[in-house]
């Protein structure tokens, strides 16, 4: 299996050699590119003092618009794999080849915490429920950790991705996925680290944000969505 390893950077000039050394170390054959994401630190010298494939966006796009950039890239090289992974070192590179197995088999692979593990009682955590019961609502599902970044897709997914418009690699767009192309949704037990330095793509104001966005998209939106593509074809 061809995988590109994708990795949205923001701010992330402390963390991400630490993290590509050990993406190196766990996985060596695997493909990796760095999306630098307009970053206004050092990340992009990181990038070239180290000789890392990246792309340098001109200006910040956020995380879905940096992993899209990605998927456009995987899609014209041809990879049968691209896995979304944090540049501040949360994601834990021993998981991959979980993620890719997991892919033979499935449309999306993810990730999850919370497969054999229950859910804390934070704020963040209880929107995370809000989100799980929103998909299964819409598309009789289960997913156990719908926030996690850390994801996988296969070809057809990676397509679809690339071509279709606000196609970010988020849970209304999963959740889209499963009910629009019938794509199969598979949990990988993971654990993940704590960011280790940088900047993190959200606070607590846009995390909010960000969960009311997505349970919003989930129950309301992507009910006209694929109505509007169909009509545009």
């Amino acid at each position: 299996m061809k995988t590109l390893i994708i990795i949205p950077a923001y701010n992330e000039e402390a963390s991400l050699g630490n993290t590509v050394a050990k993406l190196m170390t766990a996985v060596p054959e695997v493909d990796f590119l760095v999306v630098n994401d307009g970053s206004i630190d050092g990340t992009v010298a990181v990038c070239r003092d180290n000789g890392y494939p990246f792309l340098d966006l001109p200006c910040n796009l956020g995380l879905a618009g940096a992993f899209q950039a990605g998927i456009k890239y995987a899609y014209r090289h041809g990879y049968d794999c691209a896995i979304q992974f944090d540049a501040d070192g949360q994601h834990l590179p021993q998981y991959i080849r979980d993620l890719e197995k997991a892919i033979e088999t499935c449309d999306i692979a993810i990730g999850s915490r919370f497969v054999n593990h229950p859910k804390g009682t934070s704020l963040r955590m209880f929107g995370s429920n809000i989100i799980q019961s929103a998909i299964k609502l819409t598309t009789g599902e289960t997913i156990h950790d719908p926030t996690s970044g850390m994801r996988a897709f296969n070809a057809r997914m990676i397509k679809l991705l690339a071509l279709g418009l606000n196609m970010g690699p988020e849970p209304d767009t999963v959740s889209y996925l499963i009910r629009s192309a019938n794509a199969k949704v598979v949990e990988v037990p993971v654990t993940m680290a704590e960011r280790e330095a940088g900047e993190s793509y959200f606070n607590w104001k846009s995390s909010a944000k960000y969960m009311l966005r997505m349970t919003l998209s989930i129950l309301f939106i992507q009910f006209f969505r694929k109505r509007l593509e169909g009509d545009a074809a």
